[in-house]
């Protein structure tokens, strides 16, 4: 039947980047990794460090789920292959539609999978810190900064990511002021690192009487968090350390004590706070690690050798500098700047549809062809 021809040439054509992906991710090598690790896991007095074996296992892990991506990978083009062949000996007609649905699984799989040999950052495999300042504008860009953290919240909960609020401060009649979000799971600096910068809102605002379009930006700043063995000190004298009373979002169980954290940073005037956890120690010591990821993220970015060569406040973005324009009125249609990826489905990107602007970024960031304006 022509329909399976036509599908089994589709499938064909995914081959050899099926072969290509085993090089590219190393697959030999990864499966040598874990062999290895399995074997120190065997040793005596191996789970006496807790702290190292945890790190172990945790490695492990992240190394088989990447092999075993590859293996299912294989093993569907193979199956699908066989399946293929056998509905059209058969003449089923029937089963043209789940065929078509397996191969369309299949290459986003495969995808997803070459994606990530764009990841060699060295944070790329960390959690990460997002963010969000809303800019000028008052209340619409208050209100649209809020927009962006459910936007990633959403995004982080389609990709099985947990997304915690580490702090927020309530915008005046609306939306959020500031808010700082925590995305765990593997690759989550890696795939969200592209995101950094302005957001651009045009739409006509649901607070003005008048229906007038509006121009609103908020900006995001992603760091990728520090882990325990990552060694970087921070003097306790270059330390202020506030405390005040946690509240939920929108004012809600307002905590009795004053277990919320803000650090300042003296010597270059960076200021975290914390107010998630339910002690003032844990807020202290997630403050902490959000602190010192800042101060890393600015190391990173400016190329210097040591934390105490940042010399003071770093720079506000400048509201010009967009990265993406998010466009509600006369049409819709999301832009990034970057890369010229967009998306008219302005409601889908809205509800987290990201992965097109972050692949095209990470594509285009790997070859060099990012735009610079």
């Amino acid at each position: 039947m022509l329909e399976f021809e036509q599908l089994k040439l589709r499938l064909i054509a995914n081959e050899q980047e099926i072969k290509d992906l085993r090089d590219a991710i190393g697959y030999d090598k990864l499966v040598r990794d874990i062999e290895e690790l399995e074997l120190k896991q065997t040793a005596p007095g191996f789970w006496d460090d807790l702290e190292n074996s945890q790190a172990v296992v945790q490695k492990t892990g992240k190394l088989k789920n990447k092999v075993e991506s590859y293996d299912n990978i294989a093993s569907s083009y193979d199956d699908l292959l066989v399946l293929i062949e056998m509905a059209d000996e058969e003449g089923d007609a029937t089963m043209v539609e789940e065929i078509t649905s397996s191969i369309d699984e299949l290459e986003k799989n495969l995808s997803s999978l070459r994606l990530t040999t764009l990841l060699t950052g060295e944070y790329d495999g960390n959690n990460t810190i997002l963010t969000f300042h809303a800019g000028s504008g008052g209340t619409e860009a208050m209100d649209w900064a809020q927009m962006l953290v459910r936007m990633y919240t959403r995004w982080g909960e389609r990709h099985g990511f947990n997304v915690k609020m580490l702090d927020f401060l309530d915008g005046d009649e609306a939306g959020l002021k500031s808010a700082t979000l925590l995305v765990e799971g593997e690759n989550a600096y890696g795939y969200l690192k592209s995101e950094s910068g302005v957001h651009r809102l045009v739409r006509v605002s649901p607070f003005d009487a008048s229906g007038r379009r509006h121009t609103s930006f908020a900006s995001l700043e992603v760091m990728p968090e520090i882990t325990d063995d990552m060694d970087i000190e921070i003097r306790e004298d270059d330390i202020k350390m506030d405390v005040f009373r946690s509240s939920g979002a929108g004012g809600q169980h307002i905590n009795k004590t004053s277990s919320a954290v803000r650090l300042t940073h003296i010597p270059t005037g960076i200021v975290v706070a914390c107010q998630n956890e339910r002690s003032q120690v844990q807020n202290r010591e997630q403050a902490m690690r959000m602190l010192k990821s800042k101060l890393l993220e600015i190391k990173e970015r400016e190329h210097l050798e040591k934390i105490e060569d940042i010399k003071g406040v770093q720079k506000e973005i400048t509201w010009g500098s967009q990265i993406r324009s998010y466009v509600f009125m006369p049409y819709t249609l999301a832009k990034d700047h970057r890369t010229s990826f967009e998306s008219g489905n302005i409601n889908a990107v809205m509800d987290g549809d990201l992965d097109g602007f972050i692949n095209a970024y990470l594509k285009a960031a790997s070859k060099g062809e990012l735009n610079n304006n």
